[in-house]
């Protein structure tokens, strides 16, 4: 009896109508340096008008950085069935529409469908949610889907590190969530601690 060969390595990257473009973008660009990671790709209509309003990138620009592009439409693509194993999925940027369809489970485009898969097979789903300031809905959202077992990740920028540039930032964000994944050493340095803090 042969042995099964083992399933590559999959992560699935959605860039929904939220600003913070950039991450997803950034997030396709470093999985890319990785290697190893089969990066599939979904964009929302709302996603796609802040990548050319934020970014001035087109499709041309974007579909390249990932192995498999997915149109949010189609529900019967392999993402939407628990049996194509992955390793997870991060929303980045989530809005709080989508955060909402996740927190009730309404799978009603393949973004969302993805993301209740992820949740349902137990695997690791990461929203990196953009609004602010929050209201109640956002909160409780949130928490449905921490519950679920998600992991909310407002892409909040750290200056312990000193970051000269918005890039410097950026990719401080996209080495954390990254690291959530295990795959490979770390991106983002530990954390070390402050020298003479207690003198």
């Amino acid at each position: 009896m042969g042995t099964r060969a083992a399933a590559p390595r999959r992560l699935i990257v959605a860039i929904t109508g939220a600003t913070g473009a950039i991450y997803g973008v950034r997030l396709l660009q470093t999985l890319r340096k990785l290697g190893g990671v089969e990066s599939h790709l979904l964009i929302s209509s709302a996603g796609w008008l802040n990548i050319q309003h934020e970014l001035t990138l087109g499709k041309q620009d974007v579909h390249p950085l990932a192995d498999v592009v997915h149109s949010v439409r189609d529900v019967g693509a392999s993402i939407a069935s628990g049996s194509f194993a992955t390793d997870g999925m991060i929303v980045a940027p989530c809005s709080m529409k989508t955060l909402a369809s996740v927190a009730h489970g309404l799978s009603d485009n393949l973004i969302t469908r993805a993301a209740d898969v992820t949740l349902k097979e137990r695997r690791r789903l990461v929203l990196l949610v953009r609004e602010t300031p929050f209201n109640l809905a956002h909160l409780r959202n949130m928490t449905a889907v921490t519950e679920m077992g998600g992991v909310i990740f407002p892409p909040l920028p750290a200056f312990y590190n000193q970051p000269a540039t918005i890039d410097e930032m950026v990719d401080h964000t996209v080495s954390r969530v990254l690291d959530l994944f295990a795959l490979g050493p770390a991106l983002s340095p530990a954390w070390a601690g402050l020298r003479g803090a207690d003198e």
